[in-house]
């Protein structure tokens, strides 16, 4: 790696640079395919990154055990614990996510997600209708608490618990590496709700008498693959309650943030409601939440882009970076729902698509219909504002406005 290249990475995980990686961005798609001193390849030009998220000698599977007992205490039954299907390769990967999809999608339950948008509507009123008068946090008031209590009611989490999991998500997202000891206290917290769940499944009549929630689908599924073992239970709940509504709080904060600074575009949703389906692609591509994906692995020597990664390597694909890659979108750098679709990285690609992508879009169209007619009377009161430290989930830590 050129030490211009390995500056300009180094920048981009710099927490001081949150506010503006894109610039660092474009030094990197220099070289598509680079190493870093640690060894890490790191891969920032659109069609190398989709190449390698399609190819199946790039794995996801080598990733520390989330099982280590934690500082705070956390009890040996975390031990083995397995990682979600996120972080698994097939065939293990493949079998979760079916069993993971069964009660949340196509083909078994098609219509869980849009039968969500009549809730949504009104979750987005309802915050909206209690904004404080004159100053608000975008962050705090609706765009945090509007997917996590969606997220908590699919799942059957206890929105009384949130003060709980949002300190254990917040400490384990800080930074690119995971923070064994926060995941391990929520995966006790998991547990707990799920072994409540397969102690009434084991119960005469007792699955009957459950709720409708995600976490008893799962724990009661007798589809073809079986069902999970507690463990799966465990992993998969984590996955789904983090990433369920950590991303689309960012969808919402920087769709929300690109309005108040292009209130051209602002006026354009107010006058035509549907553009919200491309302005929300746009913003996907433009600022997705999710900046790039480290942890993967070379299980082969990879040519790509010109380079070779050798086996054993780790790779960080940059999604960001290709996001904006003027090989594959005119002018990148300018936000406009108007350009001919194409497809974008910010969702992923390949086997581990985001698995909650059609409730996101869902979320983030209803959040802005209802945001647009308070944004217009909006002002921000910090330009850029906080950030998160998070070099992998970007997004504002809270977005203050004034009301006029």
């Amino acid at each position: 790696m050129t030490t211009a290249v390995a500056s300009a990475f180094g920048a981009v995980l710099d927490p001081v640079n949150r506010h503006d990686p894109y610039p660092l961005l474009a030094s990197l798609r220099r070289t598509p395919v680079a190493v870093t001193q640690d060894g890490t390849y790191v891969v920032s030009t659109f069609d190398a990154i989709a190449a390698l998220l399609h190819d199946p000698r790039v794995s996801s599977s080598d990733i520390p055990d989330l099982a280590e007992k934690s500082s705070s205490g956390a009890t040996a039954d975390l031990v083995g614990l397995p990682p979600s299907f996120l972080r698994q390769d097939p065939p293990a990967h493949d079998r979760l996510r079916r069993l993971a999809t069964r009660p949340f999608g196509p083909p078994h339950t098609p219509h869980r997600v849009a039968d969500l948008e009549p809730t949504l509507t009104s979750l987005a009123g309802s915050l909206v209708a209690a904004f404080p008068p004159s100053t608000v946090d975008l962050v705090d008031h609706f765009a945090y608490p509007l997917p996590v209590q969606v997220i908590c009611s699919l799942l059957g989490v206890p929105m009384a618990d949130e003060p709980r999991f949002r300190a254990w998500i917040d400490a384990a997202l800080i930074s690119v590496e995971p923070n064994r000891a926060a995941l391990a206290d929520l995966a006790q917290y998991l547990g707990e709700l799920v072994d409540g769940r397969l102690a009434d499944v084991a119960t005469p009549d007792g699955a009957s008498a459950l709720g409708g929630d995600l976490l008893t689908a799962l724990a009661t599924d007798d589809g073809p693959d079986g069902r999970m073992s507690r463990s799966e239970l465990v992993s998969t709940a984590m996955l789904l309650l983090i990433a369920g509504h950590e991303t689309t709080v960012n969808l919402i904060a920087n769709s929300a943030l690109i309005l108040l600074r292009q209130p051209a575009w602002l006026e354009r949703l107010l006058a035509e409601p549907d553009i919200v389906v491309p302005f929300v692609e746009e913003v996907l591509r433009y600022d997705p939440p999710v900046q790039m994906l480290p942890w993967r692995t070379a299980l082969d020597d990879i040519p790509v882009a010109g380079t070779t990664i050798p086996a054993g390597a780790s790779i960080t694909l940059v999604l960001a970076a290709g996001n904006r890659d003027p090989q594959q979108f005119p002018d990148p750098d300018r936000f406009d729902p108007d350009r001919r679709p194409a497809p974008h990285l910010g969702f992923g690609d390949g086997i581990h698509y985001c698995f909650g992508a059609p409730l996101a879009r869902l979320e983030a169209q209803v959040a802005l219909t209802a945001l647009a007619p308070v944004l217009a009377r909006a002002r921000l009161l910090e330009d850029p504002p906080e950030y998160r430290l998070s070099a992998v989930l970007r997004g504002p830590r809270h977005l203050r406005v004034a009301l006029d």
